[in-house]
Order: structure tokens, then sequence, then C-alpha cells
């Protein structure tokens, strides 16, 4: 059965790169390029998971992070960050992410990353 994966990343090569991946895995994947149309798109969607890049031009993962954890229709959605900036790995965990990534990461380890998420 496919998922709804909802990707976050505001660098279109990445973005289109993890829908190209993901949809060839057989999922659905909407992707949005700033925190405000990100919020506007999942409004009422059945989600089974959120890819959120760490550093965005009207916000960060961090913090988008924080508020899907804390609303109830959201909390309980595995997260993936993923970041070109290696300091941010050790944020990851603080922010209840089930996972995070280092850009540019493995394509074959991100698909697997991915459907383990998925399996949990």
């Amino acid at each position: 059965m496919s998922k709804k994966i909802i990707v976050l990343e505001d660098n279109i090569d990445i973005r289109e790169l993890i829908d190209s991946l993901l949809t060839n895995e057989n999922h659905e994947v909407e992707s949005f390029d700033t925190v405000k149309s990100f919020k506007r798109g999942i409004e009422k969607k059945r989600i089974d998971l959120f890819i959120l890049d760490v550093m965005l031009p009207d916000g960060n993962g961090f913090s988008l992070c924080k508020e899907l954890k804390s609303n109830p229709s959201t909390k309980d959605i595995p997260i993936m960050l993923m970041s070109a900036n290696l300091n941010s790995h050790s944020f990851g965990s603080e922010w209840n992410a089930q996972d995070f990534i280092q850009k540019p990461f493995d394509i074959d380890n991100f698909v697997a990353r991915v459907s383990f998420l998925l399996l949990a």
C-alpha cells in the first residue's frame, strides 16, 4: 500500500531527487519549499512520514518538528530531519525527531531509512 510522505526542502534539486526516489518506491509524495506552504498543504491529510530540512527560508525544521510533535493530530507521525550542518545531528533527538540524515546523503541509505520509519 502506498504511503503518504510530506517533504519540506527549499533546494529544488534535492526536493526533486527525494520526490523521484520515493515515487519510485511507490510512495505518494507531496513536496513544499517553505514552512508557510507546508502548513497550508498538510491540513486534513493522511500523512505517514514527514521529511524536513532544518534550514529554510521562512523558518527551520527544528521548530516545525517541535510544533508537529505537540499537535495531537500529528504527534505520532514519524519525522526525519535533514541538514548539511553536521552539528544539527545532535539536536535531532532533542526535538523528538525519529531520524536525522546529513546532506549530502547516500541514496540507498536514505531510501532504507525512510522504509524503516514507515514500518515503525
